[in-house]
């Protein structure tokens, strides 16, 4: 089975159909049960995989279809790490000036450890239903770290945090064992912290915290290494990191100047999903930093958030442009995120999301002959 990146590629989450929202209030009222929400999840997650292959994606993901919100489902399913609600407000924003902010905190109350396979499962249904390579998408915690430090992990249960790191990588690297078990030929790492590193407000907030925006970039990637330390050689790492994906809004924006060094040369990933779909994500010249070699870049130019398609001629001129700095052999394309971060999803159709993924392939086709490697 072939390993990501692919020249046409996509991040992993898609929008909720109507029936998965239904079904997901009716289990919260008790009036269906947690079976009866995964065979609507099921039928969901089918459709989600011929919308892909239909599309021209060599990599298919479940849509994270099954999940409430990209990362707290999965960091929850490990013992000592809980949801919860803090005075630590996110403030997201759109292009017409309107703000949303978000309380939603994950704090660490106690020992960290997997008990029990936690997204296992989620994989084993997703092979199931396709004949092409089944993605999976899991978060890195790099993020929860960063939103408090030490604040959001508890003293009672580690006075160290070196001990926290080495208990988190120990149960990251449980469950990795266990899907690559299952069959996953590629794994993608979700992490906003690099590129929310290169705001201004963070920076600042993080300073408050008593972290250091400096130092962490080369800390987290040295982390994000020893959660895939080891690994299968069949396996294949990707890291995506943006800044925000809530309703069509973000939370920060900066170019990748201050983290591209340890980003890329640090991180012993296969490949790196960058978003660079608008401004807000700075110039081309970070690539400067980029590795000649294996490793693939894959490019987000085209947006999850708004439902404009882009042009296929502005995307090819970007393309070339990034090539200034990673040769073309190193580079794929991509939508900038996921369309659905959490349920309630970006303010796109799902007829607009299949265009989205059409559009990707249909220009990789252009640029590279193929839409595979």
């Amino acid at each position: 089975m072939s390993q990501g990146p692919f020249r046409a590629d996509h991040v992993g989450s898609l929008l909720r159909p109507p029936a998965v929202k239904e079904a997901r209030v009716k289990k919260a009222r008790g009036e269906i049960d947690a079976e009866a929400l995964r065979a609507v999840e099921d039928d969901a997650i089918r459709d989600a995989v011929k919308l892909q292959e239909a599309a021209g994606m060599h990599a298919i993901t479940d849509g994270e279809i099954r999940r409430a919100i990209w990362h707290v489902d999965f960091l929850t399913g490990f013992d000592g790490i809980e949801a919860t609600k803090s005075d630590y407000a996110v403030s997201f924003k759109g292009t017409g000036g309107e703000t949303e902010s978000t309380s939603s905190m994950i704090a660490v109350t106690g020992k960290v450890g997997r008990s029990k396979p936690i997204m296992v499962d989620h994989f084993k249904f997703l092979k199931s239903v396709t004949s092409k390579t089944p993605k999976f998408c899991i978060p890195s915690p790099t993020y929860m770290h960063m939103r408090g430090g030490k604040k959001v992990i508890a003293d009672a249960a580690y006075p160290n945090q070196d001990e926290f790191w080495a208990d988190m990588t120990k149960a990251y690297r449980a469950e990795v064992a266990d899907l690559v078990a299952a069959g996953c030929t590629y794994l993608q790492l979700d992490d906003v912290s690099f590129a929310t590193m290169c705001d201004a407000g963070v920076r600042k907030q993080m300073q408050s915290d008593g972290l250091d925006p400096d130092k962490l970039p080369e800390t987290y990637a040295r982390i994000i290494n020893g959660l895939i330390a080891g690994r299968d050689d069949k396996l294949t790492v990707t890291l995506h990191t943006c800044r925000g994906n809530h309703n069509s809004m973000w939370m920060a924006e900066g170019g990748y100047d201050s983290v591209a060094d340890a980003l890329f040369n640090v991180t012993e990933v296969d490949g790196f999903f960058l978003e660079y779909d608008t401004e807000r994500a700075g110039g081309f010249g970070p690539l400067r930093f980029f590795p000649k070699g294996k490793k693939k870049l894959v490019l987000g130019l085209i947006s999850s958030k708004e439902a404009a398609l882009e042009s296929k001629d502005v995307l090819k001129k970007r393309i070339d442009e990034a090539s200034k700095y990673v040769a073309l052999d190193q580079l794929c394309l991509s939508p900038q995120c996921g369309f659905a971060s959490s349920v309630p999803g970006n303010r796109l159709t799902e007829e607009i999301e299949k265009k989205k993924l059409e559009l990707v392939a249909e220009v990789a086709q252009d640029v590279w002959g193929t839409t595979a490697h």
